[in-house]
């Protein structure tokens, strides 16, 4: 297939659908699949796949949004660094509007004066540092193993051409180590995870072996309908077959050593150490900070920040939604208080988000 509606067939769906929904009758329990992407938790809504499904089959939201999973007192050091005098904050636009312990945002901040600029890539840095060397500009580096890369090598460009009026605020976080942490989690028991295909572009098939170590399926698929409604099929296959591996269906997209260049560039840059997610707290090695040697860039060492007090905000539940404990409906503040013109929590916020993707296709009532 060449054509991206080749993957929404309706007779490859139908196909697919039956498939399934046969595969599902050897397997006599509830399954429980988590889907590790914000794209895949929104086209599993545009196109209605839940509702598709067979009962039996539950479809969970895991922690596939970058800008989701960043925490609060991340947030609230992002607040403090884009107020600083002679400073130009940058970011990517879904973190505008993320609220911080005291409902302020960066939005919020840029309406009051402070000089915070949307770019679509760390690239853009480099035009706005050269066209304004008497100001230090600070990009929020946020993001997983897909836009790492991308700002390991502005870093490593900065330096070879002596750009000194650069930092970044890495926020930055890798896939595998949470995969382990939700593994680890016994209240959730997740049968199969979808894994990401924009991640596995990067890091190939071997990182997510943890997953068939531990006895639960894995399948790298596309961002289709087919693609997803395949993977699903895969996945109940291993269930059936009790024969555990990591599939890749997403073959037209990825190789399954992923892209060696990109990993170098961004552990060349980057070490891995402990971060905090938000749901998920603290796990070790998923979070990517700057090197010794590229200290310089950053933002944390140029500025000194003060002790932050970061509190989560009160009733929003996007913690328990993006470790998959609840459902969107569940939290009290959903389609109440926190809507996409009124979001209280970043799940609301992002075009990647859960929340987000439950309010604009009806997923639950």
């Amino acid at each position: 297939m060449k054509y991206v509606d080749e993957y929404r067939d309706r007779s490859l769906v139908k196909g697919l659908l039956a498939a399934i929904e046969k595969r599902s009758r050897r397997i006599d329990r509830e399954i429980k699949i988590m889907e590790i992407c914000g794209t895949h938790t929104h086209v599993i809504g545009r196109f209605g796949i839940k509702k598709l499904l067979p009962a039996q089959i539950r479809l969970i939201s895991g922690p596939g949004c970058p800008v989701c999973v960043t925490s609060i007192h991340d947030v609230d050091k992002a607040l403090y660094l884009a107020e600083q005098k002679g400073s130009i904050f940058a970011t990517f636009g879904d973190m505008l509007r993320v609220p911080g312990t005291h409902r302020e945002s960066l939005q919020k901040s840029r309406a009051a004066g402070a000089d915070i600029r949307v770019v679509s890539s760390a690239a853009d840095c480099i035009d706005i540092a050269g066209k304004n060397s008497g100001k230090e500009v600070i990009m929020m580096g946020i993001g997983f193993e897909t836009t790492a890369p991308t700002v390991a090598a502005v870093v490593a460009l900065c330096r070879e051409k002596g750009i000194k009026n650069f930092s970044v605020f890495s926020a930055h976080k890798i896939v595998p180590p949470a995969l382990k942490a939700l593994i680890a989690d016994t209240s959730l028991n997740i049968d199969g995870f979808i894994c990401p295909g924009h991640v596995s572009t990067i890091i190939g098939t071997k990182p997510y072996a943890i997953i068939p170590e531990a006895g639960r399926a894995a399948v790298i698929t596309g961002f289709e309908p087919v693609d997803i409604l395949e993977g699903i099929l895969m996945i109940l296959g291993q269930i059936a077959e009790g024969k555990k591996e990591v599939a890749v269906q997403y073959a037209r997209g990825m190789k399954t050593e992923g892209n060696p260049r990109a990993r170098e560039i961004m552990y060349r840059v980057f070490r891995t150490g402990d971060a905090e997610w938000r749901g998920l707290g603290t796990i070790p090695a998923s979070g990517l900070s700057l090197r010794d040697e590229y200290t310089m860039y950053d933002a944390l060492e140029k500025f000194d920040i003060p002790p932050i007090h970061s509190v989560e905000i009160k009733g929003c539940g996007c913690g328990d939604v993006l470790k998959g404990v609840i459902l969107p409906s569940q939290c009290s503040l959903f389609r109440k208080t926190c809507t996409p013109i009124n979001p209280i929590g970043p799940c609301m916020v992002s075009s990647e988000g859960t929340c987000a993707a439950y309010y604009k296709y009806h997923l639950e009532p």
